[in-house]
């Protein structure tokens, strides 16, 4: 294992360190327990946005943290959900009185721990409420969950979401935009080498030089099929077609396209899937008429990539463009 870490037990403490000393102009960070909250929260009279998973998908979930996006997000340990009790204290830090939502990838462990935390957080008098992302199309259930994975549906969701946040929609409105996010996109993800853990100190699974992963997870769960190593071309039609498929896309609808790098896949790379992701969008009468292309959701050093579409309405693609402010995501600012 060659990573640039110090110790396995302070690597999410001191990259928590790092990432407050160079962004104090966006966030402040707590580390008992750790959060990541915008510096100017709470806003008062705006729904709070909050999610927050394992560490290891940097920029998820605490590169999202800003104007225009979530209010808070709490990072557990690498591949590990945060606790009840990060989650309550960001959900005391972000509320405005507006209530609180909570943007959740379906992972079992973030599951029980944010419902935990919102029950808390009601009886405490915040209103609180739970939107589940479950956009992957390649398994019905896997290693950490009990239904499809939450995957890079969430970056859009937290970003569309933010922005309503921002023009002051209540708390029932954000919630149901957010879901109405979730019924509108599918993902599905592949990868060409596994991740190392620090603790673990080894690949998480063995993948030969000449075989590829289809529909892996962003903890590295195991996929649809392994199939033999493919060009650029053929790795896009794989992952087109399914979430195509599955949200039943018809000509003329207009989408957005997110190509996802897992970690340790160079944007040269990306950007050869996104040319014919986009070709194959056209040729089935798709319009993309917004674009997302980089490591938003990643899985440490893993090398790969997911397909992210989203039919788009023109509120969910004002909401899109609105002005966004934080440390993985910037623009009309």
């Amino acid at each position: 294992m060659k990573k640039l870490i110090n110790h396995p037990d302070d690597v999410v403490r001191e990259s928590l360190e790092g990432f407050a000393a160079a962004h104090a102009d966006l966030v402040r960070v707590t580390m008992s327990p750790a959060t990541i909250v915008r510096v100017d929260a709470p806003v008062t009279g705006k729904v709070g946005i909050l999610s927050g998973g394992g560490s290891g998908h940097e920029p998820l979930h605490g590169g999202f943290v800003g104007l225009g996006m979530l209010d808070a997000a709490c990072p557990g340990a690498i591949f590990t959900s945060p606790t009840p009790d990060q989650m309550l204290e960001a959900t005391r830090a972000v509320n405005g009185g507006a209530g609180v939502l909570y943007i959740i990838k379906n992972y079992t462990g973030d599951l029980m721990n944010f419902e935990m935390a919102s029950d808390l957080a009601r009886d405490e008098g915040i209103a609180v409420e739970s939107v589940i992302i479950d956009d992957d199309v390649a398994v019905n259930d896997s290693l950490y969950t009990a239904g499809r994975r939450g995957v890079g549906l969430t970056v859009l969701a937290e970003k569309i979401t933010g922005a309503a946040a921002e023009q002051r929609r209540s708390l029932p409105q954000v919630a149901a935009l957010c879901r109405q996010v979730n019924a509108q996109g599918r993902s599905m993800g592949m990868a060409l080498t596994s991740c190392t853990v620090p603790h673990v100190g080894h690949p998480m699974f063995e993948l030969p030089d000449d075989e590829m992963e289809i529909g892996i997870g962003i903890h590295g769960e195991p996929g649809r099929r392994r199939v033999k190593l493919q060009p650029a071309d053929a790795v896009a039609e794989m992952l087109m077609e399914p979430v195509m498929s599955d949200l039943g896309l018809k000509p003329g609808d207009d989408v957005l396209l997110f190509v996802n790098g897992m970690g340790g896949t160079p944007l040269t790379e990306l950007y050869i899937v996104y040319r014919k992701a986009a070709e194959i969008a056209a040729k089935n009468g798709l319009k993309v008429t917004r674009s997302l292309v980089g490591p938003y959701i990643t899985s440490l050093e893993m090398a790969g990539c997911s397909i992210t579409l989203l039919k788009l309405t023109d509120d969910l693609t004002a909401l899109w463009d609105a002005p966004v402010r934080t440390v993985g995501m910037r623009w009309g600012i």
